[in-house]
């Protein structure tokens, strides 16, 4: 009893040791798509802030695959000492989950959220070639050419899958799935006519919407972006009750130090708050979130729940 109660003692003195000295060391955060997507931005521009306020350089690190699955393994697996982080979203952590029957981690036993950082809708973009202008025209064109659309997605399992196969189920229509490792390679394609539409987050796709090489047909979301305020909603285009956003947030792996959760989620706290970050997320039609880690582990089993009914529902299955 003696032995057992000196060496809890000595844990819990090591853990306080380790809390006050960190970060003595740069910090990993794993991106479980490529760079130039939605997952990556939002990255960069909080790990940069966040690099700022701990003294230590915050290296991103792209692992793409399975539509977040490698990532998240990764992650999930590497030492509870802070200085691993993840940025989990709605793939890894809501979509996945609900779409294999079985996954090399435990989104809720193998993570301890940190803080959900933004939300973001997704935009339903078309190659030029396509010849719709709005959503009734892209559904009618979608019945009379069924199996001819090819959509792209960043990944099987991602949340630009998701839409898509929402849509599809929704609308009526028969679509064709392409899934590619990240959003680059698959806009890429988007853009050269190889695919004909994606529903995509809507940083990477801005300046080619823009640029008239792609477009816009409609916002994923609930509600219209303040950064295209003209573009509707798909509900209030003929689809009324379809939703379907994306979310980001950053996770440690479970048994990290208490104290170091809720030091990162104070430094996390502070970088939404700055102008230049939440001007940033805007305009890139993510909406600034934060929070404590509970209400993040709160959102995590909520969205598990909501997306498990839709899928269902759907009967949505991976290729």
């Amino acid at each position: 009893m003696i032995r057992a109660a000196a060496a809890l003692a000595a844990s819990l003195a090591a853990t306080a040791v380790l809390a006050q000295v960190y970060p003595g060391k740069p910090i990993r955060l794993i991106v479980p798509f490529a760079a130039g997507g939605g997952n990556d931005n939002v990255a960069r521009l909080v790990g940069k802030r966040l690099a700022d306020s701990l003294g230590q350089p915050a290296v991103i690190d792209n692992r793409p695959g399975a539509g977040g699955v490698v990532g998240a393994e990764l992650a999930a697996k590497s030492a509870p000492d802070g200085y691993t982080l993840f940025l989990g979203g709605v793939g890894s952590h809501a979509i996945n989950p609900n779409l294999h029957a079985k996954l090399p981690y435990d989104p809720i036993k193998d993570f301890a959220p940190v803080s959900l950082l933004a939300q973001a809708p997704l935009v339903l973009v078309v190659h030029p070639s396509v010849p719709v202008h709005d959503v009734a025209e892209f559904i009618a064109y979608a019945r009379a050419h069924p199996g001819r659309l090819n959509f792209a997605s960043n990944g099987n399992g991602s949340s630009s899958q998701l839409a898509a196969v929402m849509f599809a189920s929704m609308a009526g229509v028969d679509m064709v799935h392409v899934p590619y490792k990240g959003l680059a390679p698959a806009l890429t394609d988007l853009l050269a006519g190889e695919v004909q539409l994606m529903f995509s987050s809507v940083v990477a796709i801005l300046p080619h919407i823009k640029a008239g090489k792609l477009r816009a047909i409609a916002v994923t979301g609930a509600k219209r972006l303040a950064s295209m305020p003209e573009l509707p909603t798909i509900a209030e285009s003929g689809l009324p009750g379809y939703e379907a956003s994306s979310w980001y947030g950053i996770l440690a792996p479970a048994g990290t130090p208490r104290d170091i959760v809720v030091r990162l989620n104070a430094e996390l706290a502070k970088a939404l708050e700055q102008p230049e970050v939440r001007n940033s997320l805007l305009a890139e039609g993510a909406e600034p979130a934060g929070g404590s880690p509970e209400r993040f582990a709160a959102h995590i089993r909520a969205e598990m729940e909501r997306l498990g009914k839709i899928i269902r529902d759907a009967k949505i299955r991976l290729e």
